[in-house]
């Protein structure tokens, strides 16, 4: 997937009345400014009320149901153009989300944690390196990661106390 496809995704989410937060290696690259490496699939956070209006904008751009995990995620995919990998959110009265977990549980994203980024000088939403950086942990870490986790890394404050980042994110709760 292309920066110019990610421009596209996001424009038709917004036409459609979705907003739109990214996540993963877009979302890395986002915070970072420039486009890292190579990228499979656009990871976005949405209100979880508007993933109807979300699939439906996204099959106007030829994009349709590959993996169907819901509540918990679904994942798009158009010919040529790439995957879009849709995360519901639930949003409390204090504007914290809340994703379904595929065991039952759930995952808070702190409002803290919703920000903005660039994509081939363009602002877009996204989530904070805090939050990123807690995505990242927790498992056995791909190349990829690893490559997310070096260039998050050189965003974190040189004053911040080791392991600081990621405790300022609360983890999953049940």
């Amino acid at each position: 997937m292309n920066a110019d496809e990610v421009h596209a995704v996001l424009d038709a989410l917004a036409v459609a009345g979705c907003e739109a937060w990214i996540s993963g290696g877009w979302g890395v690259d986002a915070l970072v400014g420039r486009q890292t490496r190579p990228h499979r699939d656009l990871d976005l956070a949405i209100a979880a009320e508007h993933e109807s209006a979300a699939l439906q904008a996204l099959s106007r751009l030829g994009y349709v149901v590959e993996t169907d995990w819901r509540p918990v995620r679904v994942e798009v995919v158009a010919d040529g153009r790439g995957r879009v990998d849709l995360h519901p959110l639930r949003f409390d009265q204090a504007g914290h989300g809340h994703q379904a977990g595929l065991d039952g549980s759930s995952f808070r994203w702190p409002k803290e944690c919703f920000t903005t980024g660039t994509i081939a000088g363009r602002p877009v939403t996204c989530i904070s390196v805090d939050q990123q950086l807690l995505f990242h942990s927790g498992y056995e870490p791909r190349d990829v990661d690893r490559a997310d986790l070096a260039s998050l890394r050189k965003l974190v404050p040189a004053s911040a106390p080791a392991g600081d980042i990621v405790r300022q994110c609360p983890p999953p709760s049940s």
